[in-house]
């Protein structure tokens, strides 16, 4: 024997050999020292243990570039425009080349939300059997609810979400929150993907909030039937953050064992894996829990305004939808098909939001082909909020406010103007409107001149640091 049969086996001469650790791990160590102990040579240890090592997953590679093809219904009208859609083709370029993916489509309100190679805003993204946790985002199922509120007085109404809601971090404070069934916890508590205790308590602690960014509550007057009407716009707040993060966190284990080349936040779950049902379940469990946060607001509201509601509906644009084995991901954008979920509008109405000074769009979908069945779900950007708050050069964020809201009762609940939500910050609505005609996208069959909103308005700066450094 030489000297190094002489030397106990370990963990790291077995990981050299190209084992990989795990539970089995020590059973295994403990097999190859008992083979050494009783005079195997070295070399013989290996051979035998060899049959042991795992097999390599095969590599699943990318698409190559242009294989699969994406829709645009989107058309430029100047050099910011230009530039926003070069930079929307370069990314979707880079998400046609995930293994998972058969189409895509990008919407009149399209801008890039990360990296070159994430989904932008007014994306959309068909992949077959696989569920892209990066391109619903942390903001799961961002939403809108409409309440007709019939004649109730819109500044009343105003005065009394004023009163209700809650915008900003966090949730809301023990003694002022709002009641969250405990047959929705009791479900949270039983999927593997919500059970975390941390992600109960945030679902406790923030039904009825709202966020912060462009998360909004408008009141405003139907032309239609000159009724008051109520739109709340957010998403699933800390709860669907921290789905999110958990979903990412298994794509990711995923990605790295069967497809590196894939970018991370491209990484999938395979929608018929145990772990991919789970997390589908889960994303209907978190579904549900937004559409309560909105009628939880809406009812409050009400109630302090004493006024009764007419019809509601509602509808998200970050979300996944399946078709078959097709599974949909909407980042900013609204499904525009008949019964695209069973609670949504009978009527197949959706709500499109513009900015607040604005009307409100109410349409209806037409699963328009060149869109994957999808409408956009805003107005959009063609910059970022830094460039918005270079080009209003010396005017102040309250000087902005009132020239782009003339009449219009407009509230931030921080109390300070966030100028980056101005009407200037967004695309032309007239264009978005105009394009999603041109496209084929939608009908729209009402607008909601607008009265007021809420917003959060700017953050304290010392919240904006202490949300950084969590």
């Amino acid at each position: 024997m030489n000297d190094m049969t002489m030397t106990p086996i370990t963990g790291t001469i077995l990981k050299g050999w190209g084992h990989t650790p795990g539970p089995a791990f020590p059973n295994l160590i403990d097999r190859a020292n008992d083979m050494l102990r009783s005079g195997a040579d070295i070399d013989a240890i290996q051979t035998a243990l060899a049959a042991e090592i795992p097999k390599q997953p095969a590599q699943i590679s990318l698409h190559e570039d242009g294989e699969v093809v994406f829709h645009e219904n989107l058309t430029p009208a100047d050099a910011d425009e230009e530039k926003n859609l070069a930079k929307v083709r370069e990314t979707m370029r880079a998400v046609m080349r995930t293994p998972t993916v058969v189409g895509g489509a990008i919407l009149p309100d399209a801008c890039p939300a990360g990296p070159v190679g994430t989904i932008p805003v007014g994306g959309v993204v068909a992949a077959q059997n696989a569920i892209h946790p990066g391109m619903h985002s942390a903001d799961i199922c961002c939403s809108l609810m409409l309440t007709d509120l019939g004649d109730a007085d819109p500044t009343t109404v105003l005065d009394a979400a004023s009163a209700v809601t809650h915008f900003g971090p966090g949730g809301r404070p023990q003694g002022n929150r709002f009641t969250v069934s405990l047959d929705l916890l009791d479900a949270f508590r039983a999927n593997p993907f919500l059970s975390n205790a941390k992600t109960v308590r945030a679902a406790q602690e923030h039904m009825g909030t709202q966020g912060d960014g462009n998360h909004f509550l408008f009141v405003g007057k139907s032309r239609a039937t000159g009724n008051t009407i109520l739109v709340t716009h957010h998403g699933s707040r800390g709860p669907g953050a921290k789905l999110y993060k958990a979903g990412m966190e298994v794509a990711e284990k995923y990605r790295k064992r069967h497809s590196p080349m894939t970018l991370k936040q491209n990484a999938w779950i395979p929608a018929d894996s145990e772990e991919g049902q789970a997390y589908w379940d889960a994303l209907q469990l978190i579904r549900k829990w937004t559409k309560t946060n909105h009628n939880s607001i809406h009812q409050a509201t009400m109630e302090k305004a004493c006024a009764s509601a007419g019809e509601r509906f509602w509808n998200e644009h970050n979300f996944v939808f399946r078709r078959g084995d097709i599974y949909l991901h909407g980042k900013g954008a609204t499904p525009a098909w008949s019964g695209f979920a069973a609670d949504a509008d009978p009527n197949g109405r959706t709500i499109i939001p513009m900015n607040m000074a604005e009307p409100i769009l109410i349409v209806r979908g037409s699963d328009a082909s060149n869109a994957l069945g999808f409408s956009p779900h805003g107005a959009g950007r063609n910059w970022s909020r830094t460039e918005h708050m270079r080009r209003l050069g010396s005017k102040t964020p309250a000087e902005a406010l009132a020239e782009e809201t003339a009449g219009l009762d407009v509230r931030f609940y921080e109390g300070k103007v966030d100028a980056s939500e101005l009407p200037s910050s967004y695309k032309p609505a007239v264009a978005v409107e105009a394009q999603i005609d041109q496209f084929g996208l939608a009908t729209v069959e009402d607008w909601i001149d607008p009265v007021g909103s809420i917003m959060a308005g700017e953050l304290p700066r010392f919240t904006r640091r202490t949300r950084g450094r969590k």
